[in-house]
């Protein structure tokens, strides 16, 4: 009875020596942890940026696209206004040709609209072109200044533009204007039918003037003078 009373108090012990190696492992371990975390926190706290370091950089970027990006949606809706009706305008020119008869575009510079018609003998067709069924207008934002024709500068009431079977286009230079007075010119070649853009005016070239002196000089003299 003695040894079996020795052997039981001898486990009891070696289980408590366990228990207490167990807890001493996990309390040297908690601390390592805590230890690890804090020092993690002390790195990010002396490496990264302060909240009042990222408020100001959120505050000049957004200081910065408020500057940006009213100027690059301006330019865009202009110039994809100008890209719009230079299309139109050889959908027209490929109308043209196409049924081989004459189309007309008018151009309402007071209210902004434009719209086209076919010639069919003495009388002025809507195009079967779903696009052209009404009259197509310009934003809010965008007006004609003036259109140049071979009659002069128009700034206001309807300018006519006709586009021939051959593919010439009487001539023409638009100028379109938005809110901030950003110009958009788009000019059409008489001859070749070209159209191009710029963001400048394109102002017709001036007429050559003679002197009269030289103007004498050119003249065809008289049958036996």
């Amino acid at each position: 009875m003695s040894e079996a009373r020795q052997a039981r108090k001898a486990g009891h012990v070696r289980r408590e020596g366990a228990s207490i190696l167990s807890s001493s492992r996990f309390s040297r371990l908690s601390r390592s942890s805590r230890l690890s975390r804090t020092s993690r926190a002390a790195r990010f706290g002396a490496d990264g940026f302060t909240i009042i370091e990222i408020i100001i950089v959120l505050f000049l970027l957004v200081g910065l696209l408020g500057i940006v990006l009213p100027r690059i949606s301006v330019e865009e809706n202009l110039a994809s206004v100008g890209r719009k009706m230079v299309g139109n305008v050889r959908s027209l020119q490929h109308l043209a040709m196409s049924t081989q008869k004459t189309v007309h575009l008018y151009v309402d510079i007071d209210r902004s609209i434009y719209w086209s018609m076919i010639l069919e003998g003495n009388q002025e067709k809507v195009p079967g072109d779903p696009a052209w069924l009404t009259p197509l207008t310009l934003p809010d934002t965008i007006r004609i200044s003036d259109i140049l024709v071979s009659q002069g500068k128009k700034e206001s009431g309807r300018v006519d533009l006709f586009f021939y079977p051959t593919g010439r286009i009487d001539t023409a230079t638009m100028h379109l204007r938005n809110e901030r007075n950003e110009i958009l010119a788009i000019a059409i070649e008489p001859v070749t039918g070209a159209i191009r853009m710029s963001d400048e005016r394109i102002e017709p070239p001036r007429l050559l003037v003679i002197p009269d002196r030289v103007r004498a000089l050119l003249k065809t003299p008289a049958p036996g003078a």
